[in-house]
């Protein structure tokens, strides 16, 4: 990858570690805050090469508060478990009473 790309990781990865605990925000919303606002999807590649890093994956989520990035926790269920073990409902997928839980670092991280 190129430097200017691993850059954006570290980024990504510096806002994702400050999500607090039973809290989730969207690819987008990292986006929009690292002024990348149509990179939602370089955020998500992000997260599928956080594994091992001590980052918070859990919970990135879409914008509507679906489990998309599900698929690249080990286990059948272990993003869901994660967030359930912080107190954050899950059902079929997806975060139920999203806008509670939602943490948008445009606000909070300013």
């Amino acid at each position: 990858m190129k430097p200017e790309t691993l850059n954006f990781f570290d980024k990504v990865y510096d806002v994702v570690r400050q999500i607090p605990f039973g809290k989730v925000t969207s690819y987008g919303a990292i986006a929009n805050y690292l002024g990348a606002k149509r990179s939602a999807r370089m955020v998500g590649y992000a997260m599928n090469g956080s594994h091992g890093k001590d980052i918070p994956a859990h919970r990135v989520v879409n914008r509507k508060g679906l489990l998309t990035g599900k698929h690249h926790f080990e286990g059948t269920n272990l993003m869901q478990q994660l967030l359930e073990n912080e107190g954050v409902v899950v059902i079929e997928n997806q975060i139920q009473d999203f806008a509670s839980v939602f943490w948008d670092p445009s606000i909070e991280l300013q």
